[in-house]
């Protein structure tokens, strides 16, 4: 019951006070589970959340699922998979009947413009922390910079991007073998 109940809590707090998506959340989740409760390593971690990226649907749940799983079977998942919609339910119902009540001008927009800048401070620490784990050598860097060029300049979509990526992936493996058996 430990395990669920502090799941629960981690990715409660993440949910609650990090903004712009589960990438963001990746820095808070990585100091809870893998370097204060040592729930899993750091690898496992970002192995997780680079497949949650990769999987259809909202990233933050599919990461507290995939963690959860990991770390307490399905009842962690349950647990974990909670705790990270439950901030955005409640926060997000609220923001909308807010968002109507309070006028669109002065103090409403620089807060509004101070939460977006901060928004992507998290994901540029989550982007960070991935390439500094994920980014090993000329080829891992080269891919995600090909990778990087087609998304932001939309010349291809994510989904052939990541198919064509794992296809790479398994070339380049395989003539890694095959050039050890020569």
């Amino acid at each position: 019951m430990h395990k669920n109940w502090l799941l629960f809590k981690i990715y409660l707090i993440a949910g609650t006070f990090t903004f712009s998506g589960g990438l963001a959340m990746l820095p808070l989740i990585e100091r809870e589970v893998v370097h204060k409760h040592h729930l899993m390593t750091k690898a496992e971690l970002y192995e997780y959340s680079t497949l949650a990226q990769t999987l259809p649907g909202v990233i933050a749940l599919t990461n507290a699922f995939l963690v959860g799983r990991k770390i307490n079977g399905r009842v962690g998942m349950f647990a974990a998979g909670l705790g990270a919609i439950l901030p955005a339910f409640i926060l997000m119902s609220l923001a909308t009947t807010a968002y109507q009540m309070i006028p669109q001008s002065g103090v409403t927009l620089s807060i509004l413009s101070a939460v977006r800048a901060a928004s992507a401070a998290f994901l540029f620490s989550a982007a960070y922390s991935l390439a500094k784990f994920n980014l090993t050598d000329w080829v891992t860097i080269t891919v995600a910079l090909v990778c990087f060029g087609l998304t932001a300049f939309s010349l291809v979509g994510a989904p052939t991007i990541i198919v064509g990526a794992g296809i790479l992936g398994v070339a380049l493996t395989a003539q890694k073998r095959r050039g050890k058996h020569a």
